[in-house]
């Protein structure tokens, strides 16, 4: 679900996945039951400049100025990889998530963090670079909710455990 007062919703990637290249072969990939508030952005490896470069300048993006071969403009950057949010993540408004970060299982993201490391499973975290606060639940009630993975049962299932899952009632969700 992603909720968006600014812009139409459905342009959500063109406005909230920033600097997406299909030359890099990255992805975004985004779990079941997740919450996106508005102006949250996904900023891809496009973003990036090459670190081990002696300037920040992108040469091989101006291939043709330059006289270098188009197959070597990813040269650029610098590939951090695939931005994977897990199932049931709470993404807070105008949080950023960089390359190469995976949002674990029922994470939740600050407003205005800026994800620069992965987040684990039912972890909250804010700040700017973005750091961890707490975890949702007791070690016990993380691991009985990564086992009973409630994101893949029918929907007929989920909504008669809708009660319990509002709840928080773990020893009845699990008895079903």
């Amino acid at each position: 679900m992603y909720h968006d007062f600014v812009n139409d919703p459905r342009e959500f990637e063109k406005n909230n996945v920033l600097y997406y290249y299909p030359i890099n072969r990255d992805k975004l990939i985004i779990g079941k039951f997740c919450s996106i508030a508005c102006g949250a952005k996904f900023l891809f490896t496009g973003a990036n400049h090459a670190m081990k470069s002696l300037s920040t300048y992108p040469f091989p993006i101006f291939f043709e100025e330059w006289g270098l071969n188009i197959h070597n403009v990813a040269d650029a950057w610098d590939n951090k990889g695939d931005i994977v949010i897990g199932h049931d993540v709470w993404i807070g408004y105008e949080a950023v998530i960089l390359a190469g970060v995976t949002i674990g299982d029922g994470a939740i993201i600050g407003s205005r963090a800026v994800v620069t490391k992965d987040v684990e499973p039912y972890t909250i975290v804010g700040g700017v670079p973005a750091k961890p606060i707490r975890k949702r639940f007791s070690e016990r009630t993380v691991e009985a909710l990564k086992k009973i993975k409630w994101w893949d049962w029918t929907p007929e299932k989920i909504r008669q455990c809708i009660p319990e899952i509002q709840a928080g009632r773990m020893e009845k969700l699990t008895a079903k």
